[in-house]
């Protein structure tokens, strides 16, 4: 009886995959093509990938909201951190830039020009910020759920906007304060601030394919971050400091994307902010520099989508 068995058990038995396919004559991609098998994780088309991301969007809007109320709870003034931390660095830039640098000399109303630079500036800096740990401080989330990976870039792009939006209150208050007057000129902080959007959630997107890899990344991006806002002109005006300075550094201080999106806020908020002040083609570049880092950083994002939460 045990031979019995011995000898029809292994022709009762299901096939392996290695055997059908010898059996058969196809290599493993034809085999899996036969049966309707997938890689599991493989990274989708980019159009589904596209539609995917759309239909995360709650999940990307409710993660974000969340992130908010959360990121204070442990502090007793709690939510007013989120204005407290750019009004306290406007005052040291005045004490130090505006006053003892003598910065503010040859700029009308610096007050408001100097704490909408730090606002928006701050905005930028955020983003990336949150954006290089988007990945890598998120891998219980990421390796435990299936969604696409540039939902947490994104999502935290839109915390940051969340929180300069709860800003701009004050921003506002400050600008009427120094004797601005709304005109209709203080629309154009709406394109200017998507714009602004829609390059700040690429260059997140960036960084965070880059500090998947690179874990020291974000120990070596503050002072990357501090070099790109002393060269924005967030407490000076590019334009009085280049008078003398060589074309070629004029244009670079020019069309930073960071100086572009600031002095479009300030434009728009700042009547003694005239347009003589802002850089030829303003909303050309910035509308380039949103679509390049926009499309350019979802699709360098995209296509590492299969490594994020791999070991």
């Amino acid at each position: 009886m045990s031979e019995l068995i011995e000898r029809v058990a292994p022709h009762d038995s299901p096939p392996t995959a290695p055997a059908a396919a010898a059996h058969d004559g196809l290599s493993a991609a034809e085999l899996a093509a036969k049966y309707g098998l997938a890689v599991s994780g493989a990274r989708p088309g980019l159009g589904e990938y596209v539609r995917q991301l759309w239909g995360r969007r709650h999940f990307i809007v409710a993660f974000a909201t969340a992130k908010v109320q959360a990121q204070y709870t442990q502090a007793q003034l709690g939510q007013l951190w989120q204005v407290m931390t750019p009004l306290l660095n406007a005052a040291v830039y005045y004490l130090i830039f505006g006053l003892l640098l003598g910065t503010s000399h040859g700029i009308d109303n610096f007050i408001p020009f100097l704490v909408t630079g730090v606002f928006i500036f701050t905005y930028t800096q955020s983003s990336v910020m949150a954006g290089v740990r988007a990945v890598a401080g998120n891998l219980g989330l990421i390796r435990a759920l299936h969604f696409p990976r540039a939902s947490m870039p994104i999502a935290f792009t839109l915390m940051q906007l969340q929180q300069l939006l709860m800003s701009m209150g004050v921003l506002f208050a400050i600008v009427l304060m120094t004797g601005e007057v709304p005109t209709w000129s203080w629309l154009l902080a709406a394109p200017a601030l998507l714009l602004q959007s829609v390059f700040n959630a690429g260059i997140a997107l960036v960084v965070a394919r880059l500090g998947s890899k690179m874990t020291d990344l974000a120990q070596l991006m503050p002072f990357i971050l501090r070099t790109w806002m002393y060269v924005s002109g967030v407490m000076y005006s590019i334009s009085n400091l280049t008078g003398r300075a060589p074309h070629v550094i004029k244009i670079l201080l020019e069309v930073n994307p960071a100086s572009i999106y600031i002095d479009l806020m300030r434009f728009a908020l700042i009547d003694s902010f005239t347009a003589e002040q802002l850089p030829p083609h303003v909303w050309p570049i910035a509308l380039f520099w949103a679509v390049v880092s926009g499309i350019g950083g979802f699709v360098y994002f995209w296509k590492a989508e299969e490594q994020y939460g791999r070991g």
